[in-house]
């Protein structure tokens, strides 16, 4: 008896800081505005790789029409 295995593509998996980076990059280099939908970010990134993001956004509770802005860290500003 001969049993056969199906091979699943490795798919690459994104961990929400690694998304959180990339958002803060093009935030800060004026790419996008933090006020923008998270979703802007399909533009920057390879289409076969989203549904990897939007899988780990999903597992975070994060929604497309969320804003950039939600996905970065609270900054401190300091008033001089």
């Amino acid at each position: 008896m001969t049993t056969t295995t199906t091979k699943r593509p490795a798919g690459r998996h994104y961990t929400i800081e690694a998304i959180r980076d990339e958002a803060k990059q093009l935030v800060d280099c004026g790419t996008l505005d933090r006020c923008q939908p998270i979703c802007a970010l399909c533009g920057y990134i390879a289409a076969r790789e989203w549904p990897f993001i939007e899988a780990e956004l999903e597992q975070n509770d994060y929604f497309l029409r969320d804003r950039i802005g939600d996905l970065l860290t609270h900054e401190v500003w300091s008033n001089d």
